[in-house]
């Protein structure tokens, strides 16, 4: 290990990850840097690191004149840019008890868990997240690792999702009668053009940076439909202009056609499983510019789960057998029509850090490698227009640095083995260990 390096590990043992080792130039040294542009390896580099961005970057080795910098040895490793997950949900994840939890968990309970799993999702490399939905704690989760409070990834959310009333997020479905009520746009739940920009309103009143609606039913909640239309084509139109007044784009839960055919006409950003996806809509997608977000991860689960006795509440079973299977297929049927995709894994409905296995599951079904990377780095910051400042390596972009000893232009396997995780300069994580908490 070099020496700075090694005395600034062992000042963080004492002081914790949270500072950024004295704001201190870093110089790391990189064995393989992989350009996600053109998806190639281009050998040894320097990365250079100021103020939590990259300054330069330089061909070869090159050692640090400056006392108050240190070097970083990646000489082994491929080192790509921090990945990003453009669907998980921070707030909760998968669990037999997970249906009681809305009514014994305080929104203490849900905060403390969401600290826990924002962590491990960083750690697994990824640097940035889009959350679709929760209770608004998310938002709160948001701002306190923006703060340097907890440690997480970077994270783009949209509060509450949007519903109608009974539908896939409308926070009581499933309950007891004297318990359902009347929940309106600060629950997430509207009905009627008029309501539904009320509900945009509300949310980026709380505090989200994006929407998200569920356009058909859904898996997981407790109601019978899974794939049924959920919005007139007059409330999602109110929906998406409403939105684009206040700058946030739009993300659509859609599992079938219909649903998901006015979706796109409405002009949504993208589109989340798409189980049911036909031809008609692909090409409207690819005409519209409109994104695709497979999730396949979250289909294999639930479909693995809902074979277990008892973990699910039995009206569940039935769609998650159906929609859970069909996710992937349509995944490969999505990008063989050059629809555009990006990298989306649905976490919270499987474990938290386990977002790299769907890498895996997208090259089953004839996607390269190469372009997985892709679809999980510049592509994604590209539909969150942030493409300027993260995505690729590259001079004046964020220092969001990811490494590991596998090839990622090749192997889908390595992505799950992230040796070094750094996001905006500080390092959390060093030869395959997190690093200490304060």
């Amino acid at each position: 290990m070099n020496k700075s390096i090694g005395i600034s590990l062992f000042l963080s043992l004492i002081f914790g990850t949270s500072i950024n080792l004295f704001s201190q130039s870093q110089y790391i040294h990189c064995g393989h840097l992989v350009d996600v542009q053109t998806a190639s390896d281009l050998g040894p580099h320097t990365i250079v690191v100021e103020d939590g961005i990259i300054a330069t970057i330089i061909e070869g080795y090159v050692v640090p004149r400056s006392e108050t910098s240190y070097t970083v040895d990646l000489g082994s490793h491929y080192v790509i840019p921090g990945l990003m997950d453009m669907h998980v949900h921070m707030e909760w994840e998968t669990n037999p008890t997970r249906y009681m939890e809305k009514y014994v968990d305080d929104e203490a309970d849900i905060a403390f868990n969401s600290v826990v799993f924002a962590r491990r999702t960083l750690l697994a490399g990824f640097t940035t997240v889009r959350d679709l939905g929760g209770t608004g704690v998310n938002i709160n989760l948001r701002d306190a690792i923006n703060a340097g409070k907890i440690t997480g990834p970077r994270i783009y959310t949209c509060g509450k999702a949007l519903s109608t009333t009974g539908g896939h997020q409308d926070p009581t479905t499933g309950s007891k009668r004297e318990l359902m009520g009347r929940p309106g746009p600060e629950s997430g739940v509207i009905n009627g053009p008029g309501n539904a920009s009320e509900g945009v309103r509300q949310q980026y009143k709380n505090g989200a940076d994006q929407i998200k609606i569920t356009a058909t039913g859904g898996v997981l909640s407790v109601a019978k439909d899974g794939k049924r239309p959920h919005f007139t084509q007059e409330e999602l139109d109110a929906i998406v202009a409403t939105a684009k007044d206040y700058d946030m784009h739009v993300a659509a839960h859609a599992h079938g056609a219909e649903g998901m055919k006015r979706a796109v006409l409405a002009g949504v950003t993208s589109i989340e499983h798409g189980t049911m996806m036909d031809e008609e809509i692909m090409a409207l997608m690819k005409e519209r510019g409109t994104w695709y977000v497979p999730t396949i991860t979250a289909g294999k689960s639930v479909e693995a789960l809902a074979k277990v006795p008892g973990y699910f509440p039995d009206i569940i079973v039935p769609k998650a057998l159906e929609v859970g299977p069909r996710i992937q297929e349509t995944t490969g049927k999505v990008y063989a029509h050059g629809v555009n995709i990006v990298f989306g894994t649905d976490a919270g409905v499987f474990p938290h850090g386990e977002n790299a296995k769907e890498f895996k599951y997208m090259t089953e079904v004839g996607i390269p490698m190469s372009e997985c990377l892709q679809m999980a780095t510049i592509r994604a910051a590209s539909m969150l227009g942030i493409d300027a400042q993260a995505g690729s390596l590259e001079e004046g972009k964020w220092a969001d640095i990811v490494a590991l000893k596998g090839n990622p232009l090749e192997d889908p396997d390595a992505m799950m083995s992230i040796d070094f995780v750094m996001k905006s300069g500080i390092i959390y994580k060093m030869n395959g260990a997190p690093m200490p908490e304060n």
